[in-house]
């Protein structure tokens, strides 16, 4: 089976030992995306702004992959905090316009403090 890890510096780096994204056969698994702004190192404040960082996180690693938000056929989303629900949906839904399967759940906490997390699983 052919396997190909992905890396891009258009999201944040891994802070552990594992990668940013794999692509196995015609499917492509991303880790988890912490608002993290590449550029900076920084995670945006509030809900809002972190899901919408999140969610560009995970389109860069997918679009290294070679597709798109549109190619993504489950996502599991983590938050901090679930009255954050409907914020951090307002933003997801306006990136995963094709809806994928979803599982959103809450944690006790995510690394660098921050308040959500989005992993993905697209189709070439």
């Amino acid at each position: 089976m052919n396997k190909t890890v992905i890396s891009t510096t258009a999201a944040p780096g891994a802070i552990g030992p594992y990668s940013q994204g794999w692509t196995v056969g015609e499917f492509v698994f991303t880790s988890g995306q912490i608002p993290v702004d590449p550029a900076t190192g920084v995670a945006p404040e509030g809900i809002a702004a972190q899901a919408e960082q999140s969610c560009k996180n995970v389109a860069a690693i997918l679009e290294a992959a070679g597709v798109t938000l549109e190619s993504v056929v489950k996502t599991t989303c983590f938050l901090a905090d679930m009255g954050d629900f409907g914020a951090f949906n307002e933003v997801y839904a306006k990136y995963f316009t094709s809806k994928p399967a979803r599982s959103c759940v809450a944690v006790k906490e995510l690394p660098k403090g921050v308040l959500c997390e989005i992993e993905a699983i697209a189709v070439k």
